[in-house]
């Protein structure tokens, strides 16, 4: 079965941070995030939703991750989060995880708007 993915488009730089992240909003899915990846490639990231703080324990990469409100604007970021570590942001509603570099590459700082977009993958 084909699943839902996500494109997440920066309004506020028009940059895009994922062009086909996958989707973590059952409980499930949220405690299993990325633990069985062993990297994420350019355009590839995942949503957590609802979800206001993420740790790296158990990862086997680094990943950037950004955090996300209701109105989908980003109310924090931070780069190149290595294993064992732990990030919130208690204004956050969702928090999107990518590949290192893709903060900086997007541009992408608090404050700035994002459309995500669900689509058949």
């Amino acid at each position: 079965m084909v699943g839902l993915k996500l494109r997440v488009r920066n309004l506020t730089k028009n940059t895009v941070l994922a062009d086909r992240a996958d989707i973590a909003d059952t409980s499930a899915t949220r405690q299993r995030g990325l633990l069985k990846h062993t990297g994420l490639a350019d355009g590839e990231g995942l949503w957590i939703v609802p979800c206001e703080g993420v740790h790296s324990f158990f990862m086997k990469f680094a990943i950037d991750v950004v955090f996300i409100n209701k109105k989908r604007q980003v109310t924090k970021v931070r780069r190149n989060m290595v294993k064992n570590r732990i990030a919130l942001s208690l204004r956050a509603h969702s928090t999107l995880e990518l590949p290192v570099g893709m903060i900086d590459k997007s541009q992408t700082a608090a404050g700035d708007q994002l459309e995500l977009e669900k689509y058949e993958g």
